[in-house]
């Protein structure tokens, strides 16, 4: 069986420890409510200036803030690990992906057909941290803020009703065709595919 790289759309995402949670809760939502395939009831909720979709699933929503609490811990131990730094622009970086799967079936030579997770897309958000320290500083960083989260949605808008072809045919009737997982420090973890 071919194994190809799905695709993969790499978000910047910039916010002060303040609105770090918030800001990236509400990116995963907007990417999971173009690519959850489950009935949904469409809610939003506005963050920045800007209105975002949320997904109101209670399994999904505590997946991602659990997530999202795990990758601030590491952004937090990070910065506690670095020699402090003096410079007013410093920033620490994290890394969250969100990949989708497709169930196939996996062909055996001398045992019964199983079952494998193969990936079809996979969304890589590269966080940094902001470290305002005066007040002109703190309001620099919210107008970044605002502005990187309002093109970040419209590029998961975008990217999600252009780049269609690459996502499997849905052949279960289960409630949620396609898996998904998050995980924090992608790079760390290795692709969850391989050969098999």
């Amino acid at each position: 069986m071919e194994s190809r790289r799905p695709p993969e759309y790499i978000l910047e995402v910039f916010a002060d420890p303040t609105s770090v949670k918030e800001v990236v809760k509400g990116i995963l939502h907007t990417i999971f409510f173009h690519r959850y395939f489950p009935s949904i009831r469409p809610k939003s909720r506005d963050l920045l200036d800007v209105t975002l979709p949320v997904v109101d699933e209670v399994e999904l929503e505590t997946l991602i803030d659990a997530r999202t609490t795990a990758l601030i811990r590491q952004i937090d131990h990070t910065s506690n690990t670095k020699p402090q730094q003096h410079n007013a622009n410093a920033s620490v970086r994290g890394q969250m992906a969100v990949q989708f799967f497709e169930k196939r079936r996996r062909k055996a030579w001398f045992s019964k057909p199983s079952e494998e997770e193969v990936c079809w897309e996979q969304w890589t958000l590269d966080v940094t941290l902001a470290t305002p320290r005066t007040d002109s500083e703190r309001a620099k960083v919210r107008r970044a803020m605002e502005m990187m989260l309002q093109k970040t949605a419209i590029k998961i808008v975008t990217t999600a009703n252009r780049d269609v072809d690459h996502i499997p045919p849905i052949t279960t009737s289960e409630s949620n065709p396609f898996p998904y997982q998050i995980i924090i420090n992608p790079r760390d973890e290795g692709w969850r595919m391989g050969i098999f």
